[in-house]
Protein backbone atom coordinates (compact mmCIF):
# COMPACT_ATOMS: atom_id res chain seq x y z
CA UNK A 1 0.00 0.00 0.00
CA UNK A 2 1.47 3.90 -0.89
CA UNK A 3 0.70 6.40 1.55
CA UNK A 4 0.64 9.53 -0.54
CA UNK A 5 -1.10 12.30 -1.73
CA UNK A 6 1.08 13.45 1.55
CA UNK A 7 -2.35 12.46 3.18
CA UNK A 8 -1.92 8.73 4.27
CA UNK A 9 -4.91 7.38 3.30
CA UNK A 10 -3.65 3.70 3.31
CA UNK A 11 -5.11 1.40 0.57
CA UNK A 12 -6.42 4.30 -1.82
CA UNK A 13 -3.55 3.68 -4.28
CA UNK A 14 -2.72 0.22 -4.53
CA UNK A 15 -0.87 -1.90 -7.01
CA UNK A 16 1.41 0.84 -8.14
CA UNK A 17 5.12 -1.11 -7.48
CA UNK A 18 6.86 1.64 -9.61
CA UNK A 19 10.19 2.21 -10.80
CA UNK A 20 12.28 5.25 -10.25
CA UNK A 21 11.39 8.17 -12.64
CA UNK A 22 8.00 7.33 -12.48
CA UNK A 23 6.10 10.70 -10.94
CA UNK A 24 3.84 11.57 -10.55
CA UNK A 25 0.74 9.11 -10.06
CA UNK A 26 -2.10 11.29 -8.50
CA UNK A 27 -3.43 14.37 -10.35
CA UNK A 28 -5.69 17.25 -9.30
CA UNK A 29 -7.01 20.63 -11.17
CA UNK A 30 -6.69 23.46 -8.57
CA UNK A 31 -7.74 27.38 -7.67
CA UNK A 32 -6.23 29.23 -5.34
CA UNK A 33 -7.42 32.66 -4.07
CA UNK A 34 -4.54 34.77 -2.42
CA UNK A 35 -6.47 36.90 0.19
CA UNK A 36 -4.78 40.08 1.54
CA UNK A 37 -6.64 41.53 5.01
CA UNK A 38 -7.80 45.28 5.23
CA UNK A 39 -4.42 45.85 7.73
CA UNK A 40 -2.22 44.58 4.68
CA UNK A 41 -1.61 41.20 5.98
CA UNK A 42 -1.90 37.94 4.01
CA UNK A 43 -5.22 36.61 5.36
CA UNK A 44 -5.61 33.59 3.76
CA UNK A 45 -5.70 30.92 1.18
CA UNK A 46 -8.68 29.49 -0.50
CA UNK A 47 -8.02 26.11 -1.83
CA UNK A 48 -9.58 24.25 -4.39
CA UNK A 49 -8.51 20.77 -5.74
CA UNK A 50 -10.59 18.67 -8.03
CA UNK A 51 -8.67 15.06 -8.15
CA UNK A 52 -8.69 12.54 -11.17
CA UNK A 53 -11.12 9.87 -11.81
CA UNK A 54 -8.83 7.05 -10.88
CA UNK A 55 -7.70 8.53 -7.02
CA UNK A 56 -11.27 9.71 -6.84
CA UNK A 57 -12.85 6.14 -7.27
CA UNK A 58 -10.17 4.58 -4.92
CA UNK A 59 -11.28 7.23 -2.29
CA UNK A 60 -15.05 5.74 -2.92
CA UNK A 61 -14.50 2.34 -2.88
CA UNK A 62 -12.25 2.49 0.28
CA UNK A 63 -14.68 5.02 1.91
CA UNK A 64 -17.74 3.75 0.77
CA UNK A 65 -18.75 1.73 4.64
CA UNK A 66 -22.54 1.18 3.22
CA UNK A 67 -21.38 -0.09 0.04
CA UNK A 68 -24.07 2.68 -2.12
CA UNK A 69 -21.39 3.96 -4.37
CA UNK A 70 -21.88 7.14 -2.74
CA UNK A 71 -20.47 9.20 0.07
CA UNK A 72 -22.54 10.10 2.83
CA UNK A 73 -21.70 13.31 4.98
CA UNK A 74 -20.20 10.52 8.12
CA UNK A 75 -17.86 9.28 5.45
CA UNK A 76 -17.16 12.67 3.63
CA UNK A 77 -16.03 13.64 6.75
CA UNK A 78 -14.17 10.96 7.86
CA UNK A 79 -12.21 11.73 4.72
CA UNK A 80 -11.56 15.32 5.29
CA UNK A 81 -9.98 14.83 8.39
CA UNK A 82 -7.92 12.52 7.27
CA UNK A 83 -6.54 14.45 4.33
CA UNK A 84 -5.89 17.26 6.80
CA UNK A 85 -4.35 15.37 9.44
CA UNK A 86 -1.94 13.76 7.32
CA UNK A 87 -1.31 16.68 5.17
CA UNK A 88 0.39 18.38 8.27
CA UNK A 89 3.37 16.27 7.19
CA UNK A 90 3.57 17.93 3.90
CA UNK A 91 2.68 21.46 4.73
CA UNK A 92 -0.66 21.29 3.55
CA UNK A 93 1.03 21.18 0.15
CA UNK A 94 1.01 25.03 0.75
CA UNK A 95 3.95 27.22 0.71
CA UNK A 96 4.72 30.86 1.07
CA UNK A 97 8.31 32.88 1.59
CA UNK A 98 8.74 36.39 1.55
CA UNK A 99 11.90 37.97 0.86
CA UNK A 100 12.80 34.04 0.83
CA UNK A 101 12.77 33.70 4.32
CA UNK A 102 9.48 30.78 4.24
CA UNK A 103 5.96 31.41 6.21
CA UNK A 104 5.17 28.55 8.14
CA UNK A 105 1.61 27.49 7.12
CA UNK A 106 -1.47 27.00 10.44
CA UNK A 107 -3.44 24.26 10.32
CA UNK A 108 -6.87 24.87 8.17
CA UNK A 109 -9.92 25.08 10.46
CA UNK A 110 -12.26 25.12 7.67
CA UNK A 111 -11.28 21.85 5.68
CA UNK A 112 -14.35 20.23 3.59
CA UNK A 113 -14.38 17.54 0.86
CA UNK A 114 -17.54 16.27 -1.77
CA UNK A 115 -17.81 13.71 -4.18
CA UNK A 116 -19.20 15.01 -7.46
CA UNK A 117 -19.26 13.86 -11.19
CA UNK A 118 -17.11 10.83 -9.87
CA UNK A 119 -14.29 13.26 -8.59
CA UNK A 120 -13.27 14.15 -5.08
CA UNK A 121 -13.48 17.71 -4.44
CA UNK A 122 -10.75 19.36 -1.46
CA UNK A 123 -11.58 22.60 -0.23
CA UNK A 124 -9.79 24.47 2.97
CA UNK A 125 -8.59 27.77 4.14
CA UNK A 126 -5.02 27.77 4.79
CA UNK A 127 -3.41 30.81 6.87
CA UNK A 128 0.00 31.81 8.13
CA UNK A 129 0.92 30.28 11.06
CA UNK A 130 1.97 34.38 12.25
CA UNK A 131 0.56 37.17 11.17
CA UNK A 132 2.61 38.07 7.85
CA UNK A 133 3.14 41.77 6.43
CA UNK A 134 2.45 41.85 2.57
CA UNK A 135 5.33 43.41 1.08
CA UNK A 136 8.83 42.93 -0.48
CA UNK A 137 8.87 39.96 -3.07
CA UNK A 138 6.51 37.10 -2.04
CA UNK A 139 5.87 33.81 -3.46
CA UNK A 140 2.81 31.48 -2.91
CA UNK A 141 2.59 28.07 -4.30
CA UNK A 142 0.71 24.87 -4.31
CA UNK A 143 2.64 21.47 -4.83
CA UNK A 144 3.28 17.91 -3.24
CA UNK A 145 7.49 18.35 -2.26
CA UNK A 146 7.43 14.74 -3.27
CA UNK A 147 6.27 15.15 -6.82
CA UNK A 148 3.91 11.98 -6.29
CA UNK A 149 0.99 14.35 -6.53
CA UNK A 150 0.64 16.73 -9.68
CA UNK A 151 -1.36 20.06 -8.66
CA UNK A 152 -2.20 21.83 -12.24
CA UNK A 153 -3.21 24.95 -12.70
CA UNK A 154 -4.78 24.63 -15.71
CA UNK A 155 -4.74 28.46 -16.46
CA UNK A 156 -3.40 31.53 -15.43
CA UNK A 157 -6.47 32.90 -14.01
CA UNK A 158 -6.94 30.06 -11.15
CA UNK A 159 -4.62 31.45 -9.08
CA UNK A 160 -5.18 34.65 -8.08
CA UNK A 161 -4.65 37.57 -5.59
CA UNK A 162 -7.67 39.51 -3.88
CA UNK A 163 -7.86 42.96 -1.17
CA UNK A 164 -6.58 46.30 -1.41
CA UNK A 165 -3.28 44.56 0.40
CA UNK A 166 -2.17 43.93 -3.39
CA UNK A 167 -3.00 47.18 -4.99
CA UNK A 168 0.59 47.97 -4.87
CA UNK A 169 1.84 44.93 -5.69
CA UNK A 170 3.07 43.89 -9.62
CA UNK A 171 2.07 39.90 -9.15
CA UNK A 172 2.42 37.05 -11.85
CA UNK A 173 1.89 33.45 -12.28
CA UNK A 174 5.67 31.59 -13.24
CA UNK A 175 5.51 28.29 -14.97
CA UNK A 176 8.85 26.33 -14.68
CA UNK A 177 9.88 25.04 -17.57
CA UNK A 178 10.43 21.04 -16.32
CA UNK A 179 12.92 20.53 -19.40
CA UNK A 180 15.08 23.96 -18.20
CA UNK A 181 14.82 22.91 -14.57
CA UNK A 182 16.43 19.60 -14.92
CA UNK A 183 18.83 20.65 -17.48
CA UNK A 184 19.96 23.70 -14.51
CA UNK A 185 20.03 21.19 -11.62
CA UNK A 186 21.40 18.09 -13.54
CA UNK A 187 24.19 17.46 -10.53
CA UNK A 188 21.25 17.55 -8.09
CA UNK A 189 18.26 15.18 -9.84
CA UNK A 190 20.49 12.25 -8.57
CA UNK A 191 18.31 9.13 -8.29
CA UNK A 192 17.97 9.70 -4.83
CA UNK A 193 15.99 12.16 -5.70
CA UNK A 194 13.51 10.48 -7.51
CA UNK A 195 13.29 7.52 -5.02
CA UNK A 196 12.81 10.44 -2.03
CA UNK A 197 12.28 13.80 -3.59
CA UNK A 198 10.56 14.70 -0.67
CA UNK A 199 13.73 14.53 1.27
CA UNK A 200 15.86 17.15 -1.33
CA UNK A 201 13.79 20.02 -1.01
CA UNK A 202 13.58 20.04 -4.79
CA UNK A 203 9.88 19.81 -5.91
CA UNK A 204 9.56 23.77 -5.57
CA UNK A 205 11.61 24.05 -8.34
CA UNK A 206 9.21 22.57 -10.81
CA UNK A 207 5.74 23.79 -9.01
CA UNK A 208 3.32 26.48 -10.45
CA UNK A 209 3.51 30.00 -8.23
CA UNK A 210 2.58 33.07 -7.86
CA UNK A 211 5.17 36.03 -7.49
CA UNK A 212 4.24 39.31 -5.80
CA UNK A 213 6.48 42.34 -5.55
CA UNK A 214 5.77 45.23 -3.72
Amino acid sequence: MLRRLGIGLAGLVTGFATPAFSHPHIFAEARLEIVAADDGTLKELRNVWRFDDVFSASVLMDYDKNSDLKLDPSELKEIADTIRESLGDYGYFTFITKDGQPAEVARPEVFNVDYRENQLLVFFVAHPKTPLKIGGKMTVGVYDPTLYTAIDFANDTDMVVEGKGFETCKHKVVRPDADAVIAQNQDNLTEAFFNDPAGTDMGKLFATRMEIAC
